[in-house]
């Protein structure tokens, strides 16, 4: 993807109290598919509305040209209720709730592979953030975030 498209959308998004999540391109070069998701910066769940403010924006500027095909198509949507958890303040914004994780084994911790946990927390241990996660059993995991390979919230249909 383009850091040029990835600018405008940055600063097409930020007035409207919008951050980008993630944009990826798909289609062909003749007409691309653009699928970009996004987030309130409010940390409030992302609305219809968010999302039609966001096209609106973001096509006013594609559509003066240069930057994509001529004819193209545009996705605005939110990251979705299973969105990935990328970074430490990812699993911040998320504590309480239930995660899949996969993870490198590190002392003190089973490996994690895939595993349902729910998010205890995020500490700082000399430079090293560490991420609690709490297992079925009720027992506190620490985890360096460098060790998560992946991450995704977990819808759990039983709440």
């Amino acid at each position: 993807m383009s850091d040029a498209l990835e600018d405008i959308v940055t600063k097409e998004l930020g007035p409207l109290g919008l951050e980008l999540f993630e944009i990826h391109s798909r289609g062909t070069r003749s007409r691309p598919v653009l699928d970009v998701r996004i987030e309130r910066m409010d940390g409030e769940k992302v609305t219809v509305d968010d999302c039609a403010r966001a096209s609106r924006a973001i096509e006013s500027k594609l559509d003066e040209g240069g930057i994509v095909a001529e004819r193209y198509v545009l996705e605005v949507s939110s990251p979705g209720i299973e969105r990935p958890l990328r970074n430490a303040r990812d699993f911040r914004r998320f504590v309480g709730r239930d995660a899949v994780v996969t993870a490198d084994p590190v002392q003190d911790a089973p490996e994690l592979n895939g595993k349902e946990v729910r998010i205890a927390g995020v500490e700082d241990d000399d430079g090293t953030e560490m991420v609690m996660l709490e297992d079925a059993a009720g027992t506190t995991l620490r985890v360096p975030l460098a060790a998560i390979r992946k991450a995704r919230l977990a819808f759990n249909w039983k709440r």
